[in-house]
């Protein structure tokens, strides 16, 4: 591999090198070759080799630099002061087959001086929920941390109850967050400029020709932001706990804890059931990203030619880049052009889903059955499932919409609507339920259901034969739902 371990070079003030604390025994869970292709980690035989000892902490290759980041962050809204990698280290960076900077991160590795009230671990059903969604975000085409594989130990961890501790090697473009620059603003005020030269010149280079290079770059992480948050709206996506710490500085996901992917439609859904006040609902996310950017803002006034006015022109263009960003990724999940009558029939159609409780994924991907039913049979299916679940008077609602959709698609080109219908609606994301079936049985020893799932979600666009029903089948409109936790 290619190192470039720039982050350990900057002012010590800002993390602390460690080296990780091993697990007891720790074992494979899965391991993900495409990411280790991505890394050139594949091509090193040590390290194909070994890698159940590096991602468990038994071992530290030459190269690595391992390191705990300090930050802060603004957590529910409420200053929460130092926070920094309090169970994690950087362990190296690297450049990976397309020249980009890619961070190798061991998650579950003991105590750092970040720690706080924390044991440094993690655990096996928060671990696989993480490995599997950040590969789900990969093959579904938005940007997020990846990982390279996990590990299971004997290393007992108290939660709950006593689970098994695990560890991921998250690998993700940056780890750098919003957090950092409030540490920075706190703690250490005088790095400000330096490290954000740091963040310039190795994650917007291209903003070093701007006439305002520090300007340029806050705006262009503004619109990333913006973008990022669109397409969890549009995927049906929910963080759960979208704190300042939470977010980066590049526009990748980060931190998958509480989340959620939509089954029944409905804006206000809250996945993380530490959040009482619904502060991050699925609905409130694009106000949340607002909001946190408007928190981060203000600590560049330190700098040189950055006022409050030129700030506020900075942050100005988020709504507009969001909602153009969202309304053309909702007229291409409907395979219609961006035109005002389209988004007229796509936010009617997300009406029709919310009033009857309608399952998000499988809703939108059932307009391919609606097209072209002879050749999609599961999409078919799905239509059918639909117009079942609709109780009488939301018939008529349902079969007036159609009507004008069909006329509206009937001027478009079928090949086109057809590829637009496919290629912006999958039919696998990762359900709650899902990924409870593959962690309950990697509790018993068994990862062969991680590995299905992680091969269902490789191609989330087609229909597959190792698929079940249970893939893809709702919970009751009546039915709980599966609460999720921070505490992983």
């Amino acid at each position: 591999m290619r190192y470039q371990n720039s982050y350990a070079q900057l002012d010590p003030r800002l993390y602390h090198k460690q080296p990780p604390s091993a697990l007891n025994n720790p074992r494979a869970g899965h391991f993900n070759s495409q990411v280790a292709e991505q890394l050139g980690w594949s091509t090193d035989q040590e390290l194909m080799e070994r890698w159940v000892e590096i991602v468990g902490g038994e071992y530290v290759p030459e190269g690595f630099e391992p390191l705990a980041m300090a930050y802060a962050g603004h957590q529910f809204g409420q200053w929460a002061g130092q926070l920094g990698d309090g169970r994690g280290l950087l362990m190296a960076q690297v450049l990976d087959n397309n020249d980009t900077l890619q961070d190798l991160h061991l998650k579950g590795i003991g105590l750092t001086p970040y720690s706080r009230m924390g044991d440094g671990r993690a655990v096996l059903r928060s671990t696989i929920r993480e490995y599997l969604c950040g590969h789900a975000f990969a093959q579904l085409g938005i940007p997020a941390s990846n990982a390279l594989g996990f590990v299971v130990s004997d290393t007992p961890v108290r939660r709950e109850t006593m689970e098994a501790g695990a560890a991921l090697m998250r690998v993700a473009d940056s780890h750098i967050r919003l957090g950092h620059v409030e540490w920075i603003a706190s703690f250490a005020p005088d790095l400000l400029g330096e490290f954000t030269d740091y963040m310039i010149d190795t994650y917007y280079p291209e903003c070093r020709d701007a006439e305002q290079p520090v300007l340029a770059f806050l705006s262009t992480v503004i619109e990333r932001t913006a973008r990022m948050i669109a397409d969890w709206q549009l995927i049906g996506f929910a963080h759960g706990v979208m704190n300042t710490d939470n977010l980066s500085i590049t526009g990748s996901t980060l931190d998958f804890g509480p989340f959620g992917f939509m089954e029944r439609f409905n804006p206000a859904w809250i996945n993380n059931h530490s959040d009482h006040t619904g502060r991050y609902a699925y609905q409130n996310q694009p106000a949340i990203g607002y909001w946190n950017l408007n928190v981060w803002l203000p600590h560049f006034m330190r700098l040189e030619g950055v006022t409050r006015e030129t700030l506020a022109d900075c942050l100005a263009p988020y709504e507009t880049t969001f909602m153009q960003h969202y309304q053309q990724g909702l007229c291409r999940k409907l395979g219609l052009p961006h035109e005002q009558d389209s988004l007229v029939l796509a936010f009617e159609w997300l009406s029709l889903l919310e009033d009857n409780l309608l399952d998000y994924t499988n809703s939108f991907r059932a307009l391919l059955g609606l097209v072209v039913p002879d050749t999609h049979p599961h999409e078919k299916q799905l239509l059918a499932t639909l117009s079942h679940e609709l109780p009488p008077e939301a018939l008529a609602v349902w079969q007036d919409w159609r009507q004008r959709y069909l006329n509206r698609l009937a001027t478009l080109a079928t090949d086109e609507v057809i590829e637009s219908l496919k290629n912006n609606n999958p039919v696998y994301v990762l359900r709650n339920e899902m990924a409870q079936r593959a962690i309950t049985a990697a509790q018993q020893g068994q990862f062969d259901e991680v590995a299905r799932v992680y091969d269902l979600l490789s191609r989330p666009y087609e229909v597959q034969d190792i698929a079940t029903d249970l893939d893809t089948t709702p919970p009751a409109p009546d039915a709980p739902q599966l609460p999720i936790s921070c505490s992983s």
